[in-house]
């Protein structure tokens, strides 16, 4: 669980975030929405202790954040940032292997557990079959993938996502939701991830956090969420919810 309290980010005298107290699951599919600006990146970094808030404290399962080694972190937390580092001379495979270091650093033993863990992420993310392809000449959607499956293979119990379906088509979009959704299931592992796809976050998500100008909007379910008056004061734009053909929930519509 991530426990927030008086946390402010300043940049250039301007107050860009600003959340007096914020309780984030840590073992749920959260989902990030808000504008463009809102603060949703800021709040990730300093989650992942990318950026070190101006004031305020960030706790992580009742422990300051701040007192974690990198490799503890690392081994706790995992972070995909919105703007992907070059990897140029690495395979698709061996980025996915650094995905190991944090768990036996530069000179550990390498056991058959690790190769497993590696040749399983491929699988998750439909990349075995690329695993010996330079990452620098994959599409924009496998430079994607090959990362998210890098963050499976650090196995933390918590995987940070600042828009990893930004490169995606439609369909692995969805693809990867859902198995973000059977990997929260069935490990436990906990998700955060920024979206801009409502109905996409309205499927997946088990809590949802919409920011907006940098406070907190709206915390709460899914089903909350959806509300007509809330979308449109969040978003400033006129929609409409319409039923789900195939389940209960509701679809956002822009008028």
């Amino acid at each position: 669980m991530f426990e927030l309290s008086q946390l402010i980010i300043e940049r250039n005298q301007k107050r860009i975030l600003d959340i007096p107290d914020l309780t984030l699951p840590s073992d749920k599919v959260t989902v990030i929405l808000g504008q463009n600006g809102s603060g949703k990146t800021t709040l990730m970094q300093c989650l992942a202790r990318q950026l070190t808030p101006s004031r305020g404290h960030i706790h992580f399962n009742k422990k300051a954040l701040r007192l974690f080694s990198q490799r503890k972190l690392a081994q706790e937390i995992a972070f995909l940032p919105q703007a992907l580092p070059e990897v140029a001379g690495l395979t698709i495979k061996e980025l996915v292997e650094l995905g190991r270091f944090p768990w036996h650093g530069t000179w550990g033993q390498w056991q058959q557990k690790d190769h497993d863990i590696v040749q399983q992420s491929l699988r998750q993310v439909n990349l075995s079959h690329y695993a010996d392809q330079p990452v620098n000449q994959a599409s924009g959607g496998e430079k994607q993938r090959a990362w998210i499956a890098m963050l499976l293979a650090q196995q933390s119990p918590v995987l940070l996502l600042d828009e990893p379906t930004s490169a995606l088509d439609i369909a692995h979009q969805y693809e990867l939701l859902s198995l973000l959704k059977k990997l929260n299931q069935e490990t436990g592992q906990g998700i955060i991830v920024i979206l801009h796809d409502i109905n996409l976050a309205a499927r997946y998500a088990d809590h949802i956090l919409a920011i907006h100008q940098g406070h907190c909007f709206f915390q709460g379910s899914a089903a909350e969420f959806m509300d007509k008056r809330q979308l449109e004061s969040l978003y400033n734009i006129p929609m409409e919810l319409i039923d789900h053909p195939n389940n209960e929930s509701k679809v956002a519509l822009v008028c």
